[in-house]
């Protein structure tokens, strides 16, 4: 991933509409992954709707800084 958020962001402007795979760290130890479609980019945050039959929540956001910190990893299908 790139280096700044302007460029995470420019990044993932690019592939609105994609199948991602979301690795969240949650704990020292702990691993959450969830799948879905990157569905809108905002100024600070993007939004990923999530595959239903999987995850009890409909939409997560996650900010530029999650990704630029490698607390969240994104891998597009």
């Amino acid at each position: 991933m790139p280096s700044n958020l302007a460029e995470i962001k420019r990044a993932l402007d690019t592939k609105i509409g994609s199948r991602v795979e979301l690795t969240q760290q949650v704990g020292r130890k702990r691993i959450m992954k969830r799948s879905g479609v990157l569905s809108d980019t905002f100024p600070a945050v993007f939004v990923v709707e999530l595959d239903q039959e999987d995850n009890q929540f409909e939409r997560m956001c996650y900010s530029y800084t999650d990704v630029l910190t490698e607390a969240v990893a994104i891998e597009f299908q």
